[in-house]
């Protein structure tokens, strides 16, 4: 965390629910010194599900209802993770993820929710919408509304299957959502009447909204087979409907069940009271995924925040040796249910009320457990609370400089061994010990070498290693060369060996999974430790070109176009975030724009006979730019067609900068472009893993960027064109014609 003493143990939360959240939360304000915390999400927003109807209906804002698990994460000093979990080898200590290595912990946690039960009615899983996770219910909505709309407004019919509150909750926001649109629904339950458990009035007052809403309900109505566009009942069949979607009792991910630990009948995770597994201390567990065997409770999301708390004060205690609390569930909970339109019904035991006013109550109860996860405190208590560095009989040497700063042999060996049996063909072999390695190429073919090392830019060493390998690749793709060897430079900072093993593998893992999509080899390298994470590559190449061709920085005649491979804006999203202000879905649009691989862009430049190329990276589009023309020449840019990243041009307006901004802007003043204070910011942002900037002779440009779109570079655009020196200048210079290299347009 926040701490300044070295990890010693890693607590991995898997599942971004709302007791991990909360639990996130109150371990960042008492961090504990030596612990790292890693969150693993496949999405970096996770739904506050007490407000998904108020969204389904219009009432609120995506925005309003998810937690950013990025933001918070960073916030925290924790390591966020996207990815899905698809396995648990206690045994092992080992986190299973889809498309990835596994991922070790000392002390884990689940909060994963749970899944619909689809499997004992035929059909169901092909011809119906699951609501849970919930997590994907705002897309698979957004999808169904753009459906109805392009059939130009002809109503639709939607059936929701399920008697539950939930069931009825998204019934009733689906049909105020599209109120006035003539869409019909249907309400389909097993029970002999919606809301089964809850009291009189309450469920009076669901019915009367139902039928206010226009909702058919059909109860006593078991479904025995779903198929597509139909229900088939045990006394008849419903539809045809446009969508169905399936709200019936929760079922765990059977991973779970796989892991050995012991589960209930169903399968969920079963928990002491201290929120333990039973048969494994060092794995805990919260809402829905798991069952506290000796106080089971419906799986709502009341009782996964009231666990959130006792999640984290038990998490400190066991990883300080401390005695647990036991946590006992109230038996009554409040009900406050959306019904459509900005009016609510409560339940509680015999008490219930409905109108406009629970609404409000409602409304203030969810905006205050959101505010927790937006309004983060600016300043973090100083110091730790407690710390996990293991008491020796002397204190701890500090660690060395020079060679004795490297990582131990069997740390490296049992790293290398992990990964050799991933990436048999792309690894060094086990007898690789030699001072130096031969590359894999023969023939008298010229070889290319560059180098290029990264700081930490993302917190997940998986992510890290696959954009720094790409990062390092992308001067290879800019000079016309196709890689086939690699050494990597890692420096991991100061951890138990344990932990700084985990790391080494999960970042060589990433990178052995770009190296071997283009068939490099890594031949080895060097490690080190140090004060902050670092990776880099020195990598080899051969021509792509059959006759040798190469691409160079230089090259270019007036009247050449410019083209831009990716979009620009990685800087000022990862500086904002930083900072707390980005979005978590604009950092994973960054993420996806880093790790695509510039090789098929490099093949294309070549066949279309491009003059030169450049990869665009920390010194800014501009810089880059100007580095390809001789210096009679100049520039027009068109700024309007500069492909940008979401978000970036929203932070820069307000304001944020990466740390190499203003030294970029300097630096494109000193290389001849006159650029005033108003010229576009995105012109100096800093990139990594950026595009290529690729000139080419103005008849095969269009034909280039067709090329480039078809081969997976949508965002692709000619962003200039080459002139004579002297043209004009940018910015509020404009008036200091002839003095500039660069037009703006």
């Amino acid at each position: 965390m926040r701490a300044s003493q070295p990890p010693q143990r890693d607590l991995v939360l898997v599942g971004g629910g709302h007791a991990h959240a909360l639990a996130l939360r109150m371990l960042a304000m008492r961090p504990l010194a030596g612990l790292r915390i890693t969150l693993v999400s496949p999405d970096s927003h996770t739904p506050y599900s007490g407000m998904l109807p108020g969204l389904v209906a219009g009432h609120y804002r995506f925005e309003d209802t998810h937690i950013d698990l990025a933001r918070l994460c960073q916030w925290a000093g924790a390591r966020f993770v996207r990815a899905s979990a698809c396995g648990l080898d206690p045994a092992n200590s080992l986190l299973e993820l889809e498309g990835r290595p596994p991922l070790g912990w000392d002390v884990l946690s689940l909060d994963i929710g749970s899944q619909p039960e689809l499997a004992s009615v035929p059909g169901a899983a092909r011809h119906t919408v699951p609501v849970k996770p919930v997590a994907g219910l705002w897309r698979r909505w957004r999808a169904l509304r753009e459906r109805l709309d392009d059939r130009g407004g002809e109503p639709g019919h939607i059936a929701v299957v399920g008697g539950g509150a939930g069931s009825v909750e998204l019934v009733l926001a689906m049909a105020h959502a599209l109120r006035g649109r003539g869409a019909r629904f249907s309400l389909v339950s097993a029970a002999v009447e919606p809301l089964p458990g809850y009291n009189a009035r309450a469920r009076r007052a669901v019915s009367r909204a139902l039928a206010a809403a226009g909702v058919d309900v059909i109860c006593n109505a078991r479904v025995r087979e779903v198929r597509p566009g139909r229900l088939l009942l045990e006394a008849g069949e419903l539809g045809p409907f446009d969508e169905i979607f399936w709200y019936t009792g929760a079922a765990p991910a059977p991973w779970v069940a796989a892991s050995g630990l012991q589960c209930d009948r169903q399968g969920f995770l079963a928990l002491r009271d201290t929120l333990q597994s039973v048969d494994d201390e060092r794995v805990f567990g919260a809402g829905d995924i798991a069952t506290q065997l000796d106080h089971p409770r419906p799986r709502a999301g009341v009782f996964a925040v009231r666990q959130g708390p006792v999640l984290a004060h038990n998490l400190r205690r066991y990883l300080l040796g401390q005695s647990l609390r036991e946590h006992r569930p109230q038996r009554r909970f409040l009900s406050l249910l959306s019904l459509g339109e900005r009016r609510a019904t409560a339940d509680r035991g015999p008490f219930s009320a409905t109108g406009a006013w629970v609404w409000r109550w409602k409304d203030r109860i969810d905006r205050r457990f959101m505010r927790r996860f937006v309004d983060l405190p600016r300043s973090m208590p100083r110091g730790h609370f407690g710390s996990l560095v293991e008491l020796a009989s002397q204190e701890p040497q500090m660690p060395c400089g020079g060679c004795g700063a490297k990582l131990a042999a069997d740390d490296l060996s049992a790293a290398l061994a992990a990964l050799r049996a991933r990436y048999p063909e792309h690894c060094p072999p086990a007898d690789a010990a030699d001072d130096s390695a031969r590359l894999p190429v023969t023939g008298g073919a010229p070889i290319l070498q560059s180098l290029d090392i990264l700081r930490e830019l993302v917190s997940d060493p998986f992510t890290m290693g696959r954009i720094a390998a790409n990062h390092a690749l992308s001067d290879l793709y800019a000079s016309g060369a196709a890689p086939v060897a690699a050494l990597a430079a890692v420096t991991l900072p100061f951890a138990r060996p344990r932990l700084q093993r985990r790391d080494l593998e999960q970042m060589l893992a990433g990178a052995l999974e770009v190296f071997s999509a283009v068939d490099c080899v890594l031949l080895g390298g060097h490690s080190l430790q140090g004060t902050e994470l670092g990776l880099g590559f020195a990598v080899s190449g051969v021509p792509i070109a059959s006759d040798g061709r190469l691409l160079g920085k230089r090259g270019l005649r007036t009247g050449d176009r410019l083209l831009l491979t990716k979009p620009l804006g990685t800087g000022v999203l990862f500086a904002a975030h930083m900072q707390l202000r980005a979005d978590g879905r604009a950092l994973r649009a960054a993420e996806t724009m880093m790790l695509q691989v510039n090789l098929a862009a490099a093949r294309l430049a070549l066949e279309h006979g491009a003059r030169a190329a450049t990869d665009v990276t920390g010194f800014g589009l501009l810089c880059h730019a100007l580095e390809m023309l001789d210096p009679a020449q100049g520039l027009a840019l068109d700024a309007a067609a500069l492909p940008v990243l979401p978000g970036a041009r929203e932070l820069l307006d307000e304001g944020v900068r990466s740390t190499m901004h203003a030294p970029n802007r300097d630096s494109a003043r000193a290389m001849g472009a006159a650029v005033g204070d108003d010229a576009p910011p995105i012109l100096f942002d800093p990139q990594t893993s950026g595009g290529l900037l690729i000139g080419v002779a103005a008849p095969a440009a269009d034909a280039l960027l067709a090329a480039l779109r078809a081969a997976g570079h949508p965002r692709a655009a000619i962003v200039g064109t080459v002139t004579e020196a002297g043209g004009g200048s940018a910015g509020n210079e404009a008036g200091n014609a002839g003095a500039g290299r660069l037009v703006l347009a």
